[in-house]
C-alpha cells in the first residue's frame, strides 16, 4: 500500500492531460540543452520518471528526441552540472516504456559506457572518509581504499558489494549499471542484434575463451566480457562472511542477479558457457546444503537447465533439490512458492522436451517427479497459488501421472492437515493435555500410522500406492482437522483443480485410462475427508465429468458396466450420493445400448434393469433410513426413465416396468406416501410415470423416442414437422399421451 501522499502523486501523473504532457516534454528537452543544470532539471527528470512509470501501459509518447539529448549530456558532461546518478534510473524507465527509441548508435554508445562504469570505477572511498581536524585538509590525507564486507581491504575492482564511508559518482554509476545490466542485455543484446560480424568469429571465440585483449572486441562483445568478470567477482565476494545481516541479505540478492546476468551472456555467446560453468557448479556445491539460499539456487537451476546440455553436465542432483527438498521442507515459504511456480511456468516446454527425449535407460529424477512436486505448496497456501496451478495443471496431466494426480487432488485437504501436524509436532511437547487437535497429532507421532502420513508427504511419484486401502483410517485420524481454517481453504480450491484436471485428461488419455478414471470416481466418492459441503462439491464435479467422459466414449459404459451396476444397485447411494448416483443411473440408461456398443447384450441390459428395479422398488416401498431424508424426486424419475429406456431395447422387460408404473399411480391416489414428503414433487413423479407408461404401450415408438438414432438428436429434426420424429411424438400423444413428455428430460 502506498502512503496518501504517494497515491496523490501517482494519481496526478496518470491524470495529466495529453497537451500538458507534451508541453512538459518540450520544456524538458530545452532544459537539457542548457549548459548548466540545477535542481529544476533534476526535478523535471524525476517527474518524467514518475509519469513514465505510472502510464507505461496506457500512454505512448515519442521519446527519441529526449533520449538523444539525454545521451548527449552523458557524453559531454562528466561530473559537473547534471549529476550522472539521476540519469540511469530515468534511462531505465525510458527503455522499459519504449525500447525502440534508442538507435543502434545509442546502444553502442551506452554499451561502451557500461563497460567503463562496471569495470573502471574508483577503488578509493568517496567524501566523508576524513576524520576531520584543524590541520586536516583534502591534500593532507589520502582517501582510504574501499573494503570488502568482511572488513578486509579490497584488492580488486569496485562492485556493488564493496564498502566505504562514502561513494564517488562513478561508484554510484557502477551500482546503477549493475542494477539495470540484465534488463539492458535482454532488451538490446539479442542474437538478431549481435555485432560479432564486426570481428571474425574465430577471433571472437578465441579472445572470449582467453579473456584477454578484450579491447579487440566490439562494444557488445566487450560488455559481455566485462559483465562476466563483474559477476565472477561478485560470486567470489559472496564467499566472505559479512559482519551484518543486512549485508548477508545483500549478498544473496547479488548472487541471484549475478547468476541471471551470467545466464544472459551465456545465452548470447555459448563460448562463455565453458568458462562460467565451473563457477556455477562450485556455487551450487557450496549452497545446496543450506536451504536459506533457496532463492539463489533457483537461478542456478535455470542456468543448469539452459546450458547443462551444452556443457554435458549431469543435472539430476539439481532437480532432486528443486523438485524434492524445496517443496518438502520449504512449503511454508510463500515467496519461494511463487518463485518456484514461476520457474516451472517459464520452463514448461523445456522441461517437457527433456523428459520426452530420454526414452532409454532408467528414468531420471525429473521424470519420476513430474508429480507430485509443489503440491505441498498448494496444500499449504491454496488461495494464493490456485491461479498458478490452474495454468500448470494441463502440463502436469499425462497418461502416466493422471491416476495418481487425481488421487492427490482429492487428498489435498489431508495433505494440508498433515503439513500443519508436521510443524506442530516439531514445536509442541509430546503430550499436552486438553490441547486442540491432540488426536491427529498423536496419530502423526504414532509409528503405526507413520506410513499413511509419509505417503501424503512423498516427494516422488509412484510410491505407496497400497495406502489407498487405508484412506478411511486416515480420514478418521484427521477428523478433528476438518474445520481447521487452512484445511477448509484448501478444500475450497479442489473442485476448481478437478475441473482443470478432467478438461486436460481427455486430451491425453486413451479409453483404457478413462475407464480407470471412472473406477477412481466411483471408489473415491466414498473416500473423502469429512469437511462440510466438501463431498457434495466433489460429487458435483464427478457427475459433470462422468457425463462428459461417457458422452465422448459411450463404450466406457459397457467396459465398466460391472462397477457401474454395483454402484447403481447400492440403495444407500441414493441417500448419501444423490448427485453422482443420479448421473450413474442416467449414463446406464442412455448408453447401455447396441447402438452405442455392439457388445451390449440382452443379458447385460436385463441385469442392469433388474438392479435398478430392485433399488426403485425398495425406496418406494419403505420409509427412509432413520434420521435420513426422503430420496430426491430427481433420483426416482431418473430411475424410471432409465428402466423405460432399457425396456424399449429389450421388449420382454416392458411388462415389468409397466406394472410398476401402473402400481405407482394406484398407490399415490391415496394421498401422501412415506418416500416423498412434498406433494408437488409427488405429482411430478406420477406425471412422469404416466408419460413413460403411455409411451411404452407402443414399443416401436418408445424405442424411437427413448433411444433415437444419432442423426435424430440434431435440433433441426425436432423442428422440422415433415420428419418422422415429430410425427411419432404426435401419434404417441393422441388419446392418452401427455404433451409434457417432449421436454421431460
Amino acid at each position: 500500500m502506498y502512503s496518501q501522499g504517494s497515491e496523490s502523486l501517482i494519481r496526478q501523473a496518470r491524470d495529466i492531460e495529453e497537451s500538458e504532457l507534451q508541453k512538459f516534454y518540450s520544456r524538458l528537452i530545452k532544459v537539457l540543452k542548457v549548459k548548466e543544470h540545477g535542481h529544476e532539471t533534476v526535478d523535471s527528470l524525476q517527474r518524467l520518471h514518475l509519469i513514465l512509470s505510472a502510464n507505461k501501459y496506457s500512454r505512448q509518447t515519442d521519446l527519441s528526441s529526449y533520449c538523444t539529448q539525454l545521451l548527449r549530456n552523458l557524453e559531454n558532461r562528466q561530473s559537473e552540472g547534471l549529476s550522472l546518478t539521476h540519469t540511469l534510473p530515468i534511462l531505465n524507465s525510458v527503455i522499459t516504456h519504449s525500447p525502440d527509441c534508442l538507435t543502434e548508435d545509442h546502444v553502442t554508445f551506452l554499451s561502451k559506457k557500461f563497460v567503463d562504469w562496471l569495470r573502471y570505477a574508483s577503488i578509493t572511498q568517496g567524501g566523508g572518509a576524513s576524520s576531520g581536524g584543524f590541520f586536516t585538509g583534502p591534500r593532507s590525507r589520502q582517501p582510504p581504499p574501499i573494503t570488502e564486507l568482511d572488513g578486509t581491504v579490497s584488492g580488486d575492482f569496485f562492485t556493488v558489494l564493496c564498502v566505504g564511508q562514502g561513494f564517488t559518482e562513478d561508484q554510484w554509476m557502477n551500482v546503477y549499471s549493475f542494477s539495470m545490466l540484465r534488463h539492458w542485455l535482454l532488451t538490446y543484446h539479442s542474437v538478431s542484434n549481435d555485432d560479432r560480424s564486426e570481428v571474425d568469429g574465430s577471433v571472437v571465440s578465441m579472445v572470449s575463451a582467453t579473456s584477454s585483449s578484450s579491447r579487440l572486441l566490439p562494444p557488445k562483445e566487450r560488455l559481455r566480457e566485462k559483465a562476466f568478470q563483474y559477476c565472477q567477482r561478485l560470486i567470489e565476494q559472496c564467499d566472505r562472511k559479512a559482519h551484518k545481516k543486512t549485508d548477508t541479505d545483500l549478498q544473496k540478492a547479488c548472487l541471484v542477479e549475478a547468476v541471471c546476468v551470467l545466464d544472459c551472456v551465456c545465452s548470447e555467446d555459448t563460448s562463455l558457457v565453458y568458462r562460467t560453468f565451473p563457477y556455477i557448479k562450485a556455487l551450487f556445491g557450496r549452497l545446496s546444503s543450506d536451504l536459506s539460499f533457496a532463492r539463489v539456487l533457483l537461478p542456478v537451476a535455470q542456468f543448469y537447465l539452459n546450458h547443462g546440455e551444452v556443457a554435458a553436465v549431469d543435472c539430476d542432483v539439481v532437480w532432486k533439490l528443486v523438485f524434492g527438498r524445496f517443496p518438502a521442507e520449504l512449503f511454508n515459504d510463500n515467496f519461494l512458492a511463487h518463485e518456484l511456480l514461476r520457474f516451472l511456468r517459464l520452463n514448461l516446454d523445456s522441461l517437457k522436451f527433456r523428459v520426452k527425449t530420454r526414452e532409454l535407460g532408467p528414468p531420471t529424477y525429473m521424470i519420476r517427479t513430474e508429480h507430485p512436486f509443489c503440491v505441498q505448496m498448494l496444500a499449504w497456501n491454496s488461495p494464493a497459488l490456485v491461479d498458478e496451478f490452474v495454468d500448470l495443471m494441463p502440463s502436469l496431466v499425462t497418461a502416466g501421472t493422471a491416476v495418481e494426480l487425481l488421487h492427490t487432488l482429492l487428498d489435498l485437504p489431508c495433505l494440508s492437515a498433515t503439513l500443519v501436524l508436521q510443524l506442530r509436532a516439531a514445536s509442541l511437547p509430546i503430550a499436552e493435555a486438553g490441547a486442540r487437535g491432540l488426536v491427529p497429532l498423536e496419530a502423526f507421532r504414532n509409528p503405526s500410522f507413520r506410513g499413511l502420513f509419509l505417503f501424503l508427504l512423498r516427494t516422488e511419484a509412484g510410491t505407496g500406492s497400497d495406502t489407498i486401502d487405508r484412506l478411511s483410517t486416515l480420514h478418521e485420524l484427521l477428523a478433528e482437522a476438518a474445520d481447521w481454517p487452512r484445511v477448509v481453504r484448501c478444500a475450497q480450491i479442489v473442485p476448481v483443480m478437478l475441473h482443470v484436471f478432467f478438461n486436460a485428461v481427455i486430451k491425453v488419455a486413451d479409453e483404457q485410462l478413462l475407464a480407470h478414471l471412472i473406477l477412481v470416481i466411483l471408489e473415491r466418492s466414498s473416500l473423502l475427508l469429512n469437511i462440510p459441503s466438501y463431498s457434495k462439491e466433489i460429487h458435483r464435479v464427478f457427475s459433470c465429468h462422468l457425463l462428459n467422459l461417457c458422452k465422448l466414449h459411450p463404450s466406457l459404459v459397457v467396459d465398466q458396466s460391472h462397477e457401474l451396476l454395483e454402484f447403481a444397485g447400492t440403495t444407500t447411494n441414493v441417500y448419501n450420493k444423490e448427485e453422482i448416483y443420479t448421473h450413474v443411473v442416467w449414463v446406464l440408461g442412455e448408453y447401455l445400448s447396441v447402438s452405442c456398443d455392439s457388445r451390449c447384450s440382452v443379458n447385460l441390459i436385463t441385469s442392469c434393469f433388474e438392479a435398478l428395479e430392485a433399488v426403485l422398488f425398495e425406496i418406494t416401498s419403505s420409509t427412509p433410513p432413520s434420521g435420513g431424508s426422503c430420496p430426491a424426486p430427481r433420483v426416482i424419475t431418473t430411475l424410471m426413465s432409465a428402466m423405460a429406456k432399457l425396456a424399449s431395447r429389450s421388449h420382454d422387460l416392458i411388462p415389468r416396468v409397466s406394472l410398476f408404473l401402473s402400481k405407482l399411480r394406484t398407490v399415490t391416489r391415496g394421498g401422501s406416501v412415506a418416500w416423498c414428503a412434498d406433494e408437488e414433487d409427488l405429482v411430478s413423479i406420477v406425471t412422469r410415470g404416466e408419460e413413460l407408461w403411455s409411451l411404452l404401450k407402443t414399443p416401436g415408438v418408445a424405442q424411437s423416442v427413448l433411444t433415437p438414432p444419432s442423426y435424430i438428436t440434431e435440433p433441426r429434426w425436432h423442428r422440422d414437422t415433415n420428419m418422422a420424429m415429430p410425427l411419432r411424438l404426435e401419434f404417441c400423444q393422441c388419446g392418452q399421451g401427455s404433451s409434457r413428455f417432449v421436454g421431460a428430460e
